[in-house]
């Protein structure tokens, strides 16, 4: 599967930042979620963004969740994948299945991956009950990261980067 990093030639070798776009519906929760967990864990190795096929609102657990895990929550918006139409990307990674159909191509986009999530937004319950989701939501995403990570470093390496 070197044809990710062949079509995204020169963002891997050299030390050059590895950029991310997480896709969602509305850019409210599961792809805000990955934006932070990446800006904070790949450091200045990783550029992240996210971005949403129909963008909405962040929802107020997102940013609580992702406050209470110590990670910034400033600059976290909801943007529309137009806003990123015409950049080039290493990693386009969908978190919904709606996002995974709707998402457009990246020009020179690298490679391309679907870590399909519940939508906690449609939690049901008391607000804890709701929070809870969220949490849950957060921390699969989290594993996944440091997964990705993991990875994405060994490649690198591998391409004497």
């Amino acid at each position: 599967m070197n044809g990710g990093i062949d079509a995204a030639e020169g963002h891997h070798g050299g030390g050059a930042v590895i950029r991310v776009l997480f896709v969602c519906t509305h850019n409210s929760a599961r792809s805000i979620m990955a934006e932070a967990l990446l800006r904070r864990r790949g450091g200045d190795r990783y550029e992240a963004c996210s971005a949403g096929t129909e963008p909405g609102e962040v929802r107020p657990f997102t940013l609580r969740v992702i406050e209470e895990a110590c990670l910034p929550t400033d600059g976290l918006r909801s943007k529309s994948v137009q806003e990123f139409i015409d950049q080039r990307f290493d990693y386009v990674i969908t978190v919904c299945d709606t996002a995974r159909q709707n998402c457009p191509v990246f020009p020179g986009e690298g490679e391309r991956f679907h870590w399909g999530y519940p939508d906690p937004s449609e939690a049901v319950g008391s607000d804890q009950e709701r929070l809870e989701a969220f949490r849950r939501v957060f921390t699969a995403i989290s594993q996944r990261i440091d997964l990705f990570l993991s990875v994405s470093d060994e490649r690198q390496m591998g391409d004497g980067g």
